[in-house]
C-alpha cells in the first residue's frame, strides 16, 4: 500500500516542514488542494449534500502546481500531487504547462489530479459556465494528453479552439499520470474512461464499495479494464495497521491519511504512523 499525506489539512505555514518530514519518513506522495478565488457571496457555495457553506472566503489560496515546485526543490523522492486541480476552469495551455513545469522540476514526481468541481461562485467570477464544467474538463484533458506527447498540436472542438502550436519541453513521465476526482456518477465514468487513475472524497470501507463497484464497471464499459489504473482513497478513519489489508482486498493503491489532529501534532504523529504501518525511508 502507499499512503499519502493531505497537506491542505494543516496550516500552509507547515507545509513545506510536513513535506520534508513525509519524504524523509518514507510515504509515498504529498497532495494539496486548490481553489482559484472565492467569491464573498456564499449563495452559491453550499456544499453538496449539507447545508452550510464549504468556503470561507478569507481561506488563503494558492497556486497549487507552483507550491508544489517549491515543495519539489526541498524533497527528493515523495510524489506531488493535486486534489483536486479545477483544470477545466483554465485553459489547456495554462494547465498543461503549469503540471510539465512541475514533472521537470520534481524530476518526473507529478501527478495531476484533476476535478470539475463543486463550487459555482468562482466559475461565475472568472465568467466561466460553470453548467458546462465535465465537458471543459474532459476536452482539457485530452487536449493536454496530446501537447504531452505530440509534436504539434491542432484543435477545434467545442470549449478550445486554436490552430497548430508546439508545446516543449514534454513532461519527464512518458505518461503523466492524470487522476480524477469525484463521486458523482459523472466523475465516475470521467476516471474510467479517460484517467489513469480515481481519487475519492473522505471514505470509509464500507461507504466506499457503490463507488469502487461503479468505477469498475465503467472501466469495463470503457474496454480499460486490464489497463493500468490506481485507485486513491482519503481514509481519515483509519482505525490501525490491521485495516490496510482489507482496502488493499477493495483494490485500492494508495491511502491518503491523516493521523493527526492538530496542526501543531502533524510531523509527530506522522512519524508514529510511519513506525506503526511499517513505511519506510528510502
Amino acid at each position: 500500500m502507499k499512503f499519502g499525506v493531505p497537506l491542505g489539512l494543516v496550516h500552509p505555514g507547515v507545509w513545506r516542514e510536513l513535506a520534508v518530514a513525509a519524504d524523509r519518513l518514507g510515504f509515498e506522495s504529498v497532495w494539496l488542494p486548490e481553489h482559484l478565488v472565492f467569491a464573498t457571496d456564499l449563495s452559491t457555495a453550499t456544499y453538496p449534500g449539507t447545508e452550510e457553506p464549504g468556503i470561507q472566503p478569507t481561506t488563503p489560496l494558492f497556486d497549487a502546481p507552483a507550491y508544489l515546485c517549491a515543495l519539489a526543490a526541498a524533497t527528493e523522492h515523495v510524489r506531488l500531487g493535486t486534489a483536486v486541480y479545477l483544470y477545466g476552469l483554465r485553459h489547456p495551455f495554462v494547465a498543461a504547462r503549469a503540471f510539465a513545469t512541475l514533472d521537470h522540476v520534481s524530476g518526473g514526481r507529478a501527478i495531476v489530479g484533476v476535478g470539475a468541481g463543486w463550487y459555482e461562485g468562482e466559475w461565475i467570477a472568472a465568467g466561466v459556465d460553470f453548467a458546462t464544467r465535465g465537458r471543459r474538463l474532459d476536452e482539457a484533458i485530452e487536449v493536454s494528453r496530446r501537447l504531452w506527447t505530440e509534436g504539434a498540436v491542432e484543435h477545434h472542438g467545442e470549449f478550445f479552439d486554436f490552430p497548430e502550436v508546439a508545446f516543449e519541453p514534454k513532461p519527464v513521465q512518458p505518461r503523466l499520470p492524470v487522476v480524477a476526482g469525484g463521486e458523482s456518477k459523472a466523475a465516475l465514468r470521467r476516471a474510467a474512461r479517460l484517467c489513469d487513475g480515481w481519487i475519492s472524497m473522505p471514505q470509509t470501507l464500507e461507504r466506499v464499495r457503490p463507488q469502487l463497484d461503479l468505477l469498475h464497471a465503467y472501466r469495463k464499459e470503457a474496454g480499460r479494464e486490464d489497463e493500468p489504473f490506481e485507485i486513491t482513497v482519503h481514509a481519515y478513519e483509519l482505525s490501525g495497521p490491521d485495516e490496510v489489508a482489507e482496502w488493499e482486498r477493495l483494490g485500492v493503491d494508495r491511502l491518503i491519511v491523516r493521523p493527526w489532529r492538530r496542526t501543531r501534532e502533524a510531523a509527530e504523529t506522522l512519524a508514529r504512523f510511519a513506525s506503526d504501518h511499517g513505511v519506510r525511508a528510502r
